[in-house]
């Protein structure tokens, strides 16, 4: 299993929690996307399962790769977890948009009958944000308000606020902060063994704590992205050509993961701008963030025209710049 790195207050408040034999039946794990959530939540689950079974006698959520429970999970046939995610499509070569209100309501399989190795069960949903709405929502949320004796849901999230305040509520929240630099490295260094230290370096930076994204971004000339938002911001775009060569570059298909970084790092480029500013430019920069943030999620929610997104996408970095260098978006 993937090693975690970091996230010492989240481990150390879970495992309190099932130590105490009150392990709170549903957790959200919230926090930006690629710091290792996934992780927590899958070594969680293993954890909660083998200590099920008698003592463990590992720290944190380790369990020994030699015990049992844990080749059932490396295979994927333990009978008391279900993992819930988006299912490829009816053509197979894409994931679905959503998790399936079906998806959620098959889950009264796993509890229709007894658990089979101990008393308890674990499901966990990557990510919630994705579940279908209104069904798949509505459909957790039953389960969440009467719960099955013994059995944790761990809910994956990226943006909390997405999910129904009702699910929210029913739910204890552990909040998952970015790596610090040497936790990150760490975590790449294990993850890409092929990589040397002035790699490692330039995908910590890319990575900004986050070493999933860093990872899926490895190969893409980050930096030369990085260098076109930078321009932008810079001398902004009045006569639209940077934008339109930006965004003709990123629309086509074979540049799909490099448009993926472009929508995480669009708004995260406008709000380091807005760090460094003040006042009345600070409230600008502020306003711009929030488009930006709210176009590029609805880009990979509604799968919005990758070219338009961009040239819209790049108009709002480039009103960032001195006025000289605008043109209006």
């Amino acid at each position: 299993m993937t090693p975690l790195y970091g996230h010492d207050e989240a481990v150390a408040a879970f495992r309190a929690a099932l130590d105490s034999g009150r392990l709170h039946h549903a957790w959200l794990l919230a926090g930006p996307q690629g710091i290792g959530k996934a992780t927590f939540a899958a070594k969680a689950a293993l954890r909660v399962l083998a200590q099920a079974t008698g003592p463990v006698g590992a720290p944190g959520l380790d369990v020994p790769n030699d015990h049992y429970v844990t080749s059932l999970m490396n295979a994927g046939s333990h009978p008391d977890f279900v993992g819930l995610e988006r299912l490829t499509n009816e053509s197979g070569t894409d994931l679905a948009r959503s998790i399936k209100v079906d998806q959620v309501r098959g889950l009264h399989r796993l509890f229709d009958t007894k658990p089979s190795l101990s008393s308890w069960r674990v499901v966990v949903i990557d990510a919630a944000d994705d579940l279908e709405r209104p069904g798949a929502g509505n459909a957790l949320l039953k389960l969440l308000e009467e719960p099955p004796a013994d059995t944790a849901f761990l809910l994956v999230t990226h943006m909390p606020e997405r999910l129904m305040p009702t699910v929210r509520s029913r739910c204890r929240l552990l909040r998952f902060a970015p790596l610090k630099s040497d936790a990150m490295a760490s975590a790449l260094r294990s993850a890409l063994l092929d990589a040397d230290e002035n790699e490692i370096a330039r995908l910590v930076a890319a990575g900004e704590g986050a070493p999933g994204r860093a990872i899926a971004w490895r190969g893409l000339d980050i930096d030369a992205l990085d260098r076109e938002l930078d321009a932008l911001v810079r001398e902004g775009d009045p006569f639209n050509a940077r934008r339109a060569a930006l965004a003709q570059s990123l629309a086509l298909k074979a540049a799909q993961p490099r448009y993926e970084a472009f929508l995480a790092r669009a708004p995260a480029r406008i709000a380091a701008e807005a760090r460094s500013r003040s006042g009345p430019a600070l409230a600008e920069a502020l306003a711009l963030w929030e488009r930006a943030s709210a176009l590029a999620g609805s880009a990979r929610r509604l799968s919005l025209d990758p070219a338009s997104t961009v040239f819209e996408l790049a108009g709002l970095l480039a009103a960032l710049a001195p006025a000289r260098g605008r043109r209006a978006a």
